[in-house]
């Protein structure tokens, strides 16, 4: 019987759950000459040797984030003749502010970005003191399918989109906006955001966010700074088999953790 070679090993589609901080990077959409979280994904399935050619492997993204966005459950999607190298391997090339946390073997079709059902956000507000009710009953106006121009940077696409849930609450002493939808307008959270942190800060009341939805020729708003923004989930309908975070990624978000609490007692002392 003749050896099989890797080339006749039909290939299989498999999807990654992966999260990053996104300080450290330019977007995550790959870019020529900066550092982006798709371009060190690529890069590390090329050393792990799952694939040599992104689009011959037909790498996806299920959609992209800005730069200094995080992310709790990106997804990417390639196709490989090493899916068992991919889930045991992978994550050791990545650096430390990458980590997978779970894989699904998927269909050869799949598309993370089209076959997502819904996309769900967090965005955690810097500011104190924010009146959560009124930005909660204000949320709510955000629910159903909407023209969200006043709240989006269209770029010619289909502004009208269908939110599902929005919601305001507390969490360890942060006032925190989450939003499910089936699809996002560019900045569409972060001008939400936005909108939300005049209604906290009594700037507006909650049904200027209404008035601003049926209003498109309304004064422009300027998008909430993007480091409290997480892409928080993505569901297909289907689970997703978790995998350990590396202990670099772990030392990682701890030596984050611990610079920005003494940065914290810094400003604290100099003020």
């Amino acid at each position: 019987m003749e050896e099989s070679h890797p080339q006749d090993v039909p290939a299989v589609r498999i999807a990654f759950r992966v999260g990053y901080l996104g300080g450290g990077f330019f977007g995550s959409q790959v870019q020529a000459e900066d550092r982006t979280v798709e371009g060190e994904f690529i890069a590390a399935c090329i050393r792990t040797e799952l694939f040599s050619d992104p689009r011959e492997a037909r790498f996806l993204a299920a959609g992209r984030t800005d730069r200094g966005v995080h992310a709790r459950s990106q997804v990417f999607s390639f196709s490989t003749r090493n899916p068992d190298r991919a889930c045991s391997v992978l994550d050791w090339q990545l650096p430390p502010d990458i980590w997978i946390g779970g894989y699904a073997r998927v269909d050869p079709a799949f598309h993370p970005r089209f076959d997502a059902l819904t996309r769900t956000y967090r965005y955690y507000f810097r500011e104190p003191h924010l009146d959560m009710d009124a930005m909660n009953q204000a949320a709510r106006i955000f629910e159903g399918v909407h023209d969200f121009s006043p709240y989006a940077r269209t770029s010619g696409k289909d502004p009208v989109r269908n939110v599902i849930s929005a919601k305001v609450f507390y969490e360890e002493g942060f006032t925190v906006l989450e939003v499910c939808a089936e699809s996002f307008l560019w900045h569409m959270v972060r001008f939400m955001a936005s909108a939300l942190c005049r209604v906290g800060s009594g700037q507006a009341p909650p049904e200027s966010i209404g008035d601003r939805l049926s209003d498109t020729h309304c004064p422009a708003l300027s998008p909430a700074p993007p480091e409290g923004l997480i892409l928080w989930d993505i569901e297909y309908g289907f689970p997703f088999n978790p995998l350990a975070r590396g202990r670099r990624s772990g030392m990682h978000l701890e030596s984050e953790r611990q610079h920005h609490r003494l940065m914290w007692r810094i400003c604290e002392v100099l003020r």
